[in-house]
């Protein structure tokens, strides 16, 4: 905002406006260089004060550093949900509705690794690689143990079997 406007003083704007409960980021550019000047936009609700002429360089810094105090920051999502089935990522618990449920870590995994890809299919191969790494024999049947004891206590029609390919979980 420039203080030097053509119909009204610029400070007396930017006070109306702090009256009016706006927060938004407000970074005064003008010509009015004492420190008279300086304090009385400062403490009339200005962010920040830069004088004429300036840096444009400075200009963008100053912008940006307005923008990282004031945007929200956003927080890394936490939890994972589909339909009714939530993960929560960080404490690792499970619920189903408003009902916990008790996963293992690897049946944790699974789950986390369905709700990531809700209706796709997932081959076995794909489980496999992802939950156990490649340690495991690829003609092993864990993949379906675990499917097994996920869908107990997901519910049973939550994954089902695309046979000769692998699993999808259901929305």
């Amino acid at each position: 905002m420039d203080l030097g406007l053509p119909d009204q003083d610029g400070l007396v704007v930017l006070k109306a406006f702090r009256g009016q409960g706006q927060t938004i980021p407000i970074l005064v550019l003008t010509a009015r260089d004492g420190v008279e000047h300086t304090v009385a936009g400062l403490e009339g609700g200005a962010d920040d004060y830069i004088t004429k002429p300036f840096s444009f360089e400075e200009l963008l810094a100053r912008i940006r550093v307005q923008l990282r105090n004031h945007l929200p920051r956003t927080q890394p999502d936490t939890s994972l949900q589909v339909a009714d089935i939530t993960l929560n990522l960080l404490t690792r618990q499970a619920w189903v509705g408003d009902r916990p449920i008790e996963l293992s870590a690897r049946e944790f995994l699974l789950a986390e690794f369905f709700l990531r890809h809700p209706m796709q299919v997932l081959t076995r191969e794909q489980i496999l690689d992802r939950i156990w790494g490649y340690d495991y024999d690829p003609g092993t049947n864990i993949v379906n143990v675990y499917v097994g004891h996920l869908r107990k206590k997901l519910g049973g029609d939550r994954i089902e079997t695309v046979r000769g390919v692998g699993y999808r979980l259901r929305i």
